[in-house]
């Protein structure tokens, strides 16, 4: 399976350029709250037509058809899966929001550990 170029054992880009994960915290803001403003909506959204469908089914079922049975295991699998995919994305931008705090605080903690003095010394 190729992986564009990355991993181990890829060849080098041209010019020779090392491969460094460059990360803003600005991108890593704005995707986390896609993520977040995604959950919402998919919350929001896919629990819509719950009671409806529910009763639905129900009614049906009562009524002697198997279509409510079959709906009923439709709805259940439909919230299942919704379910699965809110917490895909509240997993996501939870991520991203430690990912931020914790690169915030790693910078923190170069800056205060290695000294203006001692960083010319790693050029020589």
């Amino acid at each position: 399976m190729g992986h564009g170029g990355f991993g181990p054992g890829a060849a080098s880009p041209p010019g020779g350029a090392g491969r460094d994960l460059v990360v803003h915290d600005n991108e890593l803001g704005a995707l986390g709250s896609h993520a977040y403003g995604l959950r919402e909506r998919l919350r929001r959204d896919a629990d819509q037509a719950r009671a409806g469908t529910f009763a639905a089914a129900t009614s049906l079922f009562n009524g002697g058809l198997d279509l409510g049975a079959a709906l009923t295991q439709l709805s259940e699998a439909w919230n299942t899966q919704s379910r699965t995919l809110v917490d895909a994305c509240g997993h996501i931008s939870n991520h991203l929001d430690f990912t931020r705090s914790q690169h915030s605080k790693d910078d923190v903690k170069v800056a205060t550990e290695v000294s203006t003095s001692r960083i010319t010394e790693y050029y020589r």
